[in-house]
């Protein structure tokens, strides 16, 4: 399994870094690993889109799954069997958005393992043999940034991007009476509202901590897929909606 990982994540990502940080002009590291997080997001594109298309339908289905709560609040079965018919129907998979994320982590791992051994002195002897040897990597961006240390600054643009992504995969609070009460059955849901929210803000926090304590290389990776992650997803939801908001059209009989 080792050799698997090696041979098919780690070394062509190695190569591939070297490779762009020999042609790129003034031999930037930073821009190098720029230009390879946009095309490792290009090559994962289709598993994002398919994390992204579920969490859109999981917030579509979000009043319905409400008024299945108050409807069944005394009667867990029928509740859990009414919302699986409702999956069902809706053809929606409440644990699709997981595992095109968990599929990234692989080249998470293999990222950042290049960065800690490429940026930090290690042996190039794994180049193909159509890469050229640079002899060292210099780890400095800009003639400023050492991106072989960590960078807080990094970090925290990594949370911030991070903060922006969930932000816009809040779950709504539930609805409430007149006088401001949740509506009976709505417990559930504000809970959820609740976690979520604890989530939008303890996840960027989690980010810029273990962030800190990274290779400043790693860092801009985290940071310009998270970024590019949540554009994607900003112009998927706002695509969406306006394909909802679309009139429809009902040919009269002739």
């Amino acid at each position: 399994m080792a050799g698997i990982y090696h041979t098919f994540l780690y070394q062509p990502i190695f190569n591939a870094l070297v490779f762009i940080y020999d042609v790129v002009p003034g031999h930037d590291i930073g821009i190098a690993i720029i230009i390879l997080t946009v095309l490792i997001k290009l090559i994962l594109y289709p598993f994002s889109l398919q994390s992204i298309r579920s969490q859109r339908a999981m917030q579509s289905l979000q009043p319905k799954l409400e008024e299945l709560k108050r409807k069944y609040k005394d009667d867990k079965e029928k509740l859990s069997l009414e919302m699986m018919e409702l999956y069902k129907r809706e053809k929606v998979n409440p644990f699709s958005s997981c595992l095109p994320i968990l599929i990234q982590f692989p080249f998470l791992i293999a990222v950042y393992q290049v960065f800690r051994s490429g940026l930090g002195g290690g042996s190039l002897d794994l180049l193909y043999p159509f890469v050229q040897n640079p002899g060292s990597i210099n780890p400095v961006s800009l003639g400023l940034v050492d991106l072989a240390k960590p960078q807080i600054v990094l970090a925290v643009l990594a949370g911030a991007a991070q903060f922006w992504q969930s932000k816009m995969l809040m779950v709504q609070k539930p609805p409430k009476t007149a006088d401001g009460k949740v509506l009976p059955g709505a417990k559930d849901e504000n809970t959820m509202a609740i976690m979520n929210k604890q989530m939008v803000y303890m996840m960027p926090l989690i980010t810029v901590v273990i962030g800190a304590s990274l290779p400043g290389g790693l860092t801009l990776y985290w940071f310009v897929t998270t970024l590019l992650m949540a554009l994607q997803q900003l112009y998927f939801f706002r695509k969406s909606k306006k394909q909802e908001e679309l009139p429809v059209v009902i040919d009269s009989p002739k």
